[in-house]
């Protein structure tokens, strides 16, 4: 089959992967039994507020609760309240929701249920620094790791031992019996990972956060280091016993997602090839690797024999190596894989996070194919340099190559698609 339209054939393989991920169909296969006494909702995430909206309406009873997600994220509900913060970078709206969320399982009793709503972006939404540090001790260390090139698991790491709701902390601060619902935007599905893990621990230490620090070269204020070497840093262990009445649940993945593009593609003549749904490392890293097997596919038709498409989830990262570029880890992607099939026509590539928001921008991602190089030199701009900068979003925007979707209402993390025709 001949494909006349690539950008609207990968748009249709995302939104494939997105409909995938839609968070009522999870919720519904993992309702939880209604409770003797109260169920109470408290969520984290840039998907939180319409996972509650579909809990909404589903559940067979009363429901009250709060759960936060990022500025412009919201969406109508009925009896859960939505809290709106700041995101990649937290702020005081965040902080004042962390403590909210404490205060609502605060109280509660065995006959109470707790529902935690948790998507990836939770992390930065939950701002709670322990005794002797700030706010803006919080919002240098999110900044730090953001720019560390650290994957999030180690990101996380750090996060939930210098936090007092993260690491499963807010699951331990209540009587009542936790489910927690949770869509995965973390490479391997490890749920204590997925917003740093407010309601599910993990075995991680205080000792394993000083490591990343120190392999990362972070450079802490004096009394977070302090606090990691301190007991008081400790998260509540995964057999520790306030955990034993709680579940979690993987609504929602990565590889739910591609499995759903695969088959669309399929069903248009397109024969697909999943990489893997868990692909980490540095974004133009990842992209160098991905443009070789897309230049063996349409040079020798090798591995994979055209017309393919070639698809990888995950969640790459990006190391800052200028100040004031603009864009994400997928414009990252785009715009390096553009630079490694300059001239090769007939690779064309979709990269796009499937929350809808590419680092903290208006887009999602970007398309690239063996003329963006080309356009880019059309326009004015030196593609090299904007990949030395960061700086792919001003790249793209200037081409009409920005991929932009708005909140999708979901968040399983990357989505790659090479077309080779």
């Amino acid at each position: 089959m001949t494909i006349t339209a690539p950008r609207d054939f990968l748009k249709g393989l995302f939104d494939a992967a997105v409909r995938a991920a839609d968070p009522l169909t999870g919720i519904k296969a993992h309702l939880p039994e209604r409770p003797k006494g109260r169920t109470v909702v408290i969520g984290a995430g840039k998907g939180a507020a319409q996972m509650a909206q579909a809990l909404e309406s589903v559940w067979d009873g009363p429901l009250e609760g709060v759960v936060v997600t990022r500025y412009g994220y919201g969406c109508e509900t009925r009896g859960i309240e939505i809290i709106e913060a700041a995101h990649p970078v937290p702020d005081a709206a965040g902080l004042a929701a962390a403590k909210r969320l404490t205060e609502t399982v605060n109280g509660l009793t065995e006959d109470d249920l707790v529902i935690a709503l948790i998507c990836g972006g939770g992390s930065a939404l939950l701002p709670a620094p322990p005794d002797g540090l700030t706010l803006e001790n919080e919002i240098a260390l999110n900044e730090m790791l953001l720019a560390s090139g650290a994957p999030i698991s180690a990101m996380n790491v750090v996060r939930k031992h210098l936090s007092t709701i993260k690491g499963g902390r807010l699951a331990a601060a209540t009587e009542a019996r936790v489910v927690s619902l949770i869509v995965s935007d973390i490479p391997g599905d490890n749920p204590a990972h997925v917003a740093s893990g407010p309601t599910v621990p993990d075995g991680s230490t205080r000792h394993d956060a000083l490591e990343i620090i120190m392999q990362y070269g972070l450079q802490l204020p004096q009394a977070a280091l302090d606090h990691l070497n301190s007991p008081k840093a400790d998260a509540p262990r995964p057999d520790d016993p306030v955990f034993l009445r709680h579940a979690h649940h993987i609504i929602a993945s990565a590889s739910v997602s591609l499995e759903a593009a695969a088959a669309l593609a399929k069903s248009q003549g397109i024969e697909p090839a999943i990489l893997s749904d868990a692909i980490e490392g540095e974004s133009r890293d990842v992209a160098l690797v991905h443009a070789a097997i897309a230049r063996e596919v349409l040079g020798r038709n090798r591995p994979f024999s055209r017309p393919v498409v070639i698809l990888s989830g995950g969640e790459t990262t990006v190391t800052l190596r200028a100040r004031g570029g603009k864009g994400g880890r997928n414009g990252e992607f785009a715009l390096a894989m553009a630079l490694a099939i300059d001239g090769h026509e007939g690779i064309h590539v979709l990269a796009a996070d499937t929350d809808g928001i590419d680092g903290s921008e208006d887009n999602a991602g970007a398309f690239a194919d063996g003329g963006t190089v080309r356009r880019l030199r059309a326009a004015g701009l030196d593609p090299r340099r904007l990949l030395d900068g960061n700086d792919s979003y001003s790249g793209f925007a200037a081409t009409s190559d920005l991929f932009e979707t708005g909140p999708t209402g979901t968040n399983v993390n990357d989505f790659r698609a090479i077309l080779i025709r």
